[in-house]
């Protein structure tokens, strides 16, 4: 029996759909996920089920761009390298929101013009 929660099935949903080359905010994720004020959730999932999910974790960030870990340590020069290694440039130690900020498609309809005024 699944023990997530509808918000933590889609965090998770949702961070395993962004593309190589691209990156989402934590309060992005929670926005999307139905929580705006929910980034702090959006972390703690991550944290805890970047194994279990295969979740690409360097695709997530802080607001304005900032990876999430001190610049001096393992963690911030692993994710610069993976996130770099994806054609993610870092400028200053941030990523250009503008230009690598993902912005998930539209759910599709379920028939086509539904929904539409005729």
């Amino acid at each position: 029996m699944d023990q997530r929660t509808e918000f933590s099935k889609k965090v998770i949903g949702l961070i395993q759909t962004i593309p190589k080359g691209k990156v989402a905010t934590y309060g992005w994720i929670a926005e999307l996920a139905g929580k705006p004020r929910g980034s702090r959730a959006v972390g703690w999932l991550l944290h805890s089920s970047t194994r279990a999910y295969h979740l690409p974790w360097q695709r997530v960030l802080k607001s304005g761009g900032k990876l999430p870990f001190p610049e001096s340590t393992r963690s911030f020069s692993l994710q610069k390298k993976i996130l770099e290694s994806e054609g993610v440039v870092l400028t200053q130690g941030r990523v250009d929101l503008e230009k690598y900020l993902w912005h998930p498609k539209p759910l599709r309809r379920s028939r086509p013009g539904a929904g539409q005024d005729k």
